[in-house]
């Protein structure tokens, strides 16, 4: 047989072998043949090259990706990996070679508008691609925020603007029992949430050999599957934890005449590791990255000359960076074998000792009744001053410890629900997200004594925004309005708090709710944070005020007292603002898709969307900034142990990531709408392609 990939009639790639590693590079050459842009693009960023094609937009990125030692890391990951497991190291080399054979025959057009030709991947290529898309998933920046926070409103400050930020990323996940279905089996749902990238961030795809056969979601450039993946026996699915695992450390440097130095917590300088690179950015002068490493971490931000050239007694003089793989020379990469070939929950357990980063909440359950609900990933043991905010290089006692034992939880009532809240992960983090979502899930899973795997959709659908209490309760205590902003207060209070795509109300809610931001961020108490800290550009996100009160807004809203901000004139104000103009579209009209692509397009044609931020159909936006959504389910999936064959899933474009190909974006309707697409294993019932 050798190695052959199939297609079923929705383009998901299909691929059966005679052995691993023959499957492992028909892997590679079928996602360079549906995603060669995507993949030089992954590659590019983790090389800290991308402004060589994309121009300045790009450079910012392709700095940190290089002062941050990505490559470096990833390389240094790959050769620990040789030597402590060949035969991983073996299949992730079959893969690179797949991927090298099918690159060049790629007739993607993104190439000829960038004036692009596809290269050579390494063997560790793929350990570089999964590091530079989640080297930001733990939101180290936050911790920059923090500081900024405290220095100038006080420590109060964190927990009122602890929330979801706009740079993390969550999901949905949920596990119903045996006892709990119609079909006796388990079974698991949900829906991973993260920036919608065009082509897709998850790759639909089936892997058969004599060792394992498994459907589920693969990310791009990494071999097997890692994060939601069924085996027919056993099936598992994840969601972010929300763990801290990442430091941030003020560095003291000085330049000599040998290069650099950096005190450390024992009052010695020491020579610091230090190199200049050229960055190419295409359509401009070459710039420059110094590249400066200390015993803590790479130095992401400043230098010897401070942040923005200048030292200061408010800022940093440079911050270093300290994370698991460049402190262990592991990415985890030994979990995704024995993934693959899980059997049992105990299988999926096992595996997942090997797992690094990101940290993850994991959910499984197998055919004999297995479940597993348990923190996947490594966190370091450290002072919680170093959890909190950045910690004085030169001062003692913010070293790493060793590594936390990760926590697992039996099932409450053979039901278990992860929506990035606080709860089994709650030791290992600082900041987690609201628990509207995972109440929401809990409270819908209680509603009936049995469910079916159809019944699933709806919960990945349910549109009710728990926190819209807090600002409805403001406004149920307004007085003295306009005629018109009574009205439209009276119109809110009797609204559902369901964020339906065809609801005028929806609209007029986040109306209201975006004035009051923009106001609260206009407010003298909180005009120290407004303006930009001198930090990369790559980092600014965490550190913008407005998005930071826009997420934070159900916690100021029930603060006691914030700041002398007088809460119900800005609420009132608000209120007469859009009452004066108040939205005639429904909110589906106005909270539109807005994918990211590599290449810039404008497009009207983006779907409208139902959900918001703390709805389980999680479709976010920036209240106050755009109405338009750039985060929602990068996926849906359902996994059935009874059946496989009766599982479903759906992805938010399709498979192909290739313009203009039939299955480019027909998922995407559905995906709108909430449907899903079978999950077929039968070879019999698919239409070969060809051989590899």
């Amino acid at each position: 047989m050798g190695s052959e990939i199939h297609r079923d009639a929705w383009g998901i790639p299909h691929l059966r072998a005679d052995g691993v590693h023959e499957l492992a590079r028909a892997q590679g050459v079928v996602t360079a043949r549906d995603r060669a842009w995507q993949l030089e693009v992954e590659r590019h960023r983790a090389q800290g090259t991308s402004a060589s094609f994309l121009g300045p937009q790009a450079l910012s990125w392709d700095v940190f990706a290089r002062r941050a030692r990505l490559d470096d890391t990833a390389r240094r990951c790959w050769a620990a990996l040789e030597e402590r497991d060949p035969e991983t190291a073996r299949w992730v080399r079959a893969y690179v070679d797949g991927v090298n054979q099918e690159l060049p025959a790629t007739t993607a057009p993104e190439f000829t508008r960038a004036g692009l030709t596809p290269g050579n991947w390494e063997p560790w290529t793929p350990l570089g691609v999964w590091l530079a898309t989640h080297i930001l998933f733990a939101g180290f920046p936050a911790k920059l925020w923090r500081e900024l926070a405290v220095r100038h409103l006080g420590p109060r400050a964190v927990g009122l603007f602890a929330t979801d930020g706009p740079g993390t990323a969550g999901s949905n996940g949920w596990l119903v029992g045996g006892a709990r279905t119609t079909t006796g089996q388990a079974i698991i749902a949900g829906d991973p949430h993260r920036f919608i990238e065009d082509p897709g961030v998850y790759q639909q795809i089936h892997l058969s050999c004599p060792d394992f056969d498994v459907v589920g979601l693969a990310v791009p450039g990494i071999p097997g599957i890692a994060h939601f993946g069924h085996t027919g026996t056993v099936a598992w699915a994840i969601t972010n934890a929300m763990a801290d695992y990442q430091d941030l450390y003020r560095e003291r440097l000085r330049r000599t005449g040998a290069g650099v130095e950096t005190l450390g917590p024992d009052g010695v300088w020491r020579r610091a590791f230090r190199r200049v690179e050229s960055v190419q950015v295409a359509g401009e002068a070459p710039a420059e990255a110094e590249v400066i490493e200390t015993e803590r971490g790479p130095v992401i931000a400043g230098g010897p000359e401070g942040l923005d050239g200048g030292v200061s007694d408010d800022e940093p003089p440079a911050v270093a960076l300290r994370y698991p793989p460049r402190v262990t020379g592991d990415l985890g990469f030994s979990a995704l074998l024995p993934l693959l070939r899980a059997r049992r929950t105990a299988d999926v357990d096992k595996a997942l000792d090997l797992w690094a980063e990101p940290v993850n909440v994991v959910l499984a359950a197998d055919i004999e009744g297995g479940v597993l609900h348990r923190v996947a990933g490594r966190v370091p043991i450290r002072s919680e001053a170093n959890r909190n905010r950045l910690v004085p290089a030169w001062e003692s006692g913010h070293e790493w410890r060793g590594w936390h034992e990760t926590p697992r939880a039996e099932p409450a009532g053979d039901v278990a629900v992860m929506a990035n809240q606080r709860g089994l992960a709650t030791p290992l983090g600082v900041e987690f997200a609201p628990p509207h979502r995972a109440d929401r899930i809990a409270a819908l899973l209680a509603e009936k004594d049995r469910w079916s795997p159809a019944d699933m959709p709806a919960i990945h659908l349910d549109t009710h925004l728990g926190s819209a209490a807090p600002l409805l309760d403001h406004l149920r205590a307004l007085k003295d309005l306009s005629p018109t902003a009574a009205a439209l207060r009276d119109r809110l209070l009797r609204w559902d708090r369901r964020m339906d795509a065809q609801s005028t109300d929806s609209a007029v809610y986040a109306a209201v709710r975006g004035a009051v931001v923009r106001r609260l961020t206009a407010h003298p108490a909180f005009a120290a944070l407004a303006t930009p800290a001198a930090y990369p550009e790559v980092l600014l996100p965490w550190l913008a005020l407005l998005p930071r009160i826009a997420f934070a807004l159900e916690h100021l809203l029930l603060a006691e007292e914030l700041y002398g901000v007088d809460r119900p004139a800005i609420i009132a104000a608000a209120l007469e603002e859009v009452a004066a103009r108040p939205p005639a579209a429904p909110w589906g009209e106005r909270h539109r898709l807005a994918p990211w692509r590599a290449l810039a397009t404008t497009s009207d044609d983006e779907p409208g969307l139902a959900g918001d931020h703390d709805c389980v159909l999680c479709t976010s936006s920036v209240p106050g900034l755009t109405d338009l959504s750039a985060r929602a389910p990068a996926a849906r999936y359902v996994w059935d142990l009874t059946r496989r064959e009766d599982s479903r899933w759906v992805v938010p474009f399709g498979a192909s990531g290739v313009p203009g190909s039939p299955h480019h974006r027909d998922q995407l309707p559905l995906w709108v709408r909430g449907d899903l697409v079978p999950v077929v294993t039968d070879f019999e019932q698919l239409t070969k392609e060809s051989d590899v």
